[in-house]
C-alpha cells in the first residue's frame, strides 16, 4: 500500500442513517414516554416520517383524518399504512413524484383483508381508514422488505396475536433485521423463525412501546458507499468516522465488495481504543486492524486509491440493491466485465434505477449494458470522458455522478443535482470541504 501523508487524507463524519432514523422516530412516537432521538442530520425522507407521525399522533378528529405528506419517501408510506389501521385512525397520504406509482401489493390486499379500507393504489391522495385486525399476513419476500417492517410496527398494537408469513427468500433482509433491533430497543417482542422456504414472524398483541430516554441514530452506510468509492477511485484516501460495524444495515457489505474488487480498505479503532489495543492486542502501532474484524464501536474506515488494481466481479444485488450505483461506478474502472444480477427491484425506486444508472454512466463515457434485471459493465483503465447527464430526480444517481467526476477527463455536468436533498442535503457541502468537487458542475 502506498504511504500517504495525513494532510492528504480526506476525513468525513458521516451523517445519520436515514433507515435507522425512520424506525427511531416511529417507535418514539408510538411510545408511552419521552424519547430524544439524536440525529446529526435530517433529510426530506426523515422529515416526512417525523412530521407524519406528529400529525397522526396529534390527530384531534379521527373522522376528519390526518394529512400525511410523504413526499417521495417509500418508507414513510409503507410503514405508516399499517400503523394508521392499528391506531384505528384515518390517514390521508399525499405522495409526490413516482411514489404513487411504486408497488403496494401485496401489502394493500392484506390490509384490506384484515379490516382496512384503502383507496385504489395510485390514488393521490391515498386514503386509509378502518381498524386493522390481527391474524395471518402473507407477504412475498422478493417485493419490498418495507411491507414487513410496516406490519412489524403495527401488529404489536392490536388486541389479537398475529403472524407475518414471508413466502420465499426475504430480500433486503437486513432492513427487517434493523426493524427488529429497533423494536427490541423499545420493548417490543417478536418471535422470528425460519420454516423451510419461508420466514415467520409471530407478533403477540396488546404490547406497549416503552421509550428509552434517548436513541442515537447510527451512521449511514448507504451514503457512505459513495465516499468509500471516492477513496478507491480518486487520488486521495477517504476516511470515514461515525459508522458501526455491528450494524444491521446490509449496505455495510460495501466493505467486502470493495475488497472483492481488489480495492484497499483499512479499519482501525478510535484513538482511545487503539491505545487499549481492544481489537488486536498484538499489533504494533504502525499496523492496521485486520479488515472487517475490528469490533470497535467507533471504527475509523479508510479507502485508498487503487483503481489500477481493480478487477471485475459478479455482484448479487438481491439483499443490498441500494449499493448498486456505487458498485456500478467502481466497476467502470475494474479490469474485465462486471455483472450485476438480481436487481430488477431497482426499476421501482425514485427512478427506474437500472435505466438511470446505465444512461448516466454511458453519458459519461462508460461501457454499460442494461438488462431486464441487472447491468453488464465493461471496465477500463482509461478515465471516463465526462459530459452532461441527468440525475433523473434520483438522489443516489446524483451522488454517483458527483463521485464519477473524480475519474472524468472533462467536467461532469449534472442536471437535477438537488435530488440529494431526499437523503443527504449536505452532500455537496461535504464534497467542497473535502476538495473533491473541482471537476463537477451543477447545472
Amino acid at each position: 500500500m502506498k504511504t500517504f501523508d495525513e494532510e492528504n487524507v480526506k476525513s468525513i463524519e458521516i451523517i445519520s442513517s436515514k433507515s435507522d432514523a425512520h424506525r427511531a422516530y416511529i417507535c418514539a412516537a408510538l411510545s408511552d414516554g419521552d424519547c430524544e432521538v439524536i440525529c446529526n442530520e435530517t433529510s426530506q425522507d426523515i422529515e416526512a416520517t417525523r412530521n407524519c407521525m406528529v400529525a397522526l399522533m396529534n390527530l384531534a378528529n379521527d373522522r376528519v383524518g390526518a394529512d400525511l405528506y410523504c413526499k417521495e419517501s417509500g418508507s414513510t408510506l409503507r410503514f405508516l399504512l399499517p400503523i394508521v389501521g392499528a391506531l384505528g385512525k384515518r390517514g390521508i397520504f399525499h405522495p409526490m413524484g413516482r411514489l404513487s406509482k411504486r408497488p403496494l401489493s401485496p401489502l394493500y390486499e392484506e390490509l384490506v383483508a384484515h379490516g382496512m379500507t384503502i383507496s385504489e393504489p395510485g390514488s393521490v391522495p391515498l386514503i386509509a381508514e378502518g381498524k386493522l385486525k390481527g391474524g395471518d399476513f402473507h407477504i412475498k419476500g422478493n417485493v419490498s422488505s418495507q411491507f414487513i417492517s410496516g406490519l412489524l410496527f403495527a401488529l404489536p398494537l392490536l388486541n389479537e396475536d398475529s403472524r407475518i408469513i414471508v413466502e420465499g427468500e426475504l430480500e433486503s433482509a437486513g432492513y427487517v433485521d434493523m426493524t427488529l433491533k429497533t423494536l427490541e430497543r423499545f420493548g417490543i417482542k417478536v418471535n422470528d423463525e425460519a420454516e423451510e422456504d419461508r420466514r415467520v414472524f409471530t407478533v403477540p398483541g396488546n404490547q406497549e412501546y416503552t421509550a428509552p430516554k434517548e436513541y442515537v441514530v447510527e451512521g449511514d452506510w448507504s451514503n457512505s458507499a459513495f465516499w468509500l468509492a471516492a477513496g478507491i477511485l480518486g487520488e486521495s484516501p477517504v476516511r470515514i468516522h461515525g459508522l458501526r460495524l455491528d450494524t444491521a444495515q446490509g449496505d455495510a457489505g460495501i466493505l467486502k465488495v470493495i475488497q472483492d474488487f481488489g480495492g484497499e480498505v483499512t479499519i482501525d479503532c478510535a484513538p482511545e481504543q487503539c491505545e487499549q489495543k481492544q481489537c488486536a492486542p498484538e499489533r504494533s502501532e504502525s499496523e492496521h486492524c485486520a479488515p472487517l474484524n475490528c469490533d470497535s464501536s467507533n471504527p475509523i474506515i479508510t479507502t485508498y486509491p487503487s483503481a489500477k488494481k481493480l478487477k471485475a466481479i459478479t455482484y448479487d444485488a438481491a439483499q443490498t440493491p441500494d449499493m448498486v450505483p456505487a458498485v456500478a461506478l467502481i466497476a467502470t474502472q475494474a479490469k474485465g466485465t462486471t455483472k450485476i444480477i438480481n436487481a430488477e427491484r431497482l426499476r421501482t425506486k425514485e427512478s427506474d434505477r437500472l435505466h438511470s444508472i446505465s444512461a448516466a454512466l454511458r453519458g459519461l463515457g462508460a461501457h454499460v449494458e442494461e438488462l431486464e434485471d441487472g447491468l453488464i459493465i465493461k471496465g477500463s483503465s482509461e478515465a471516463l470522458s465526462g459530459g452532461t447527464v441527468e440525475s433523473f430526480g434520483d438522489h443516489r444517481i446524483a451522488m454517483m455522478v458527483a463521485v464519477a467526476s473524480l475519474i472524468c477527463r472533462d467536467k461532469a455536468r449534472l442536471i437535477g443535482w438537488d435530488a440529494v436533498d431526499k437523503s443527504y442535503p449536505s452532500f455537496y457541502e461535504h464534497m467542497d470541504e473535502l476538495g473533491l468537487s473541482n471537476n463537477l458542475e451543477r447545472v
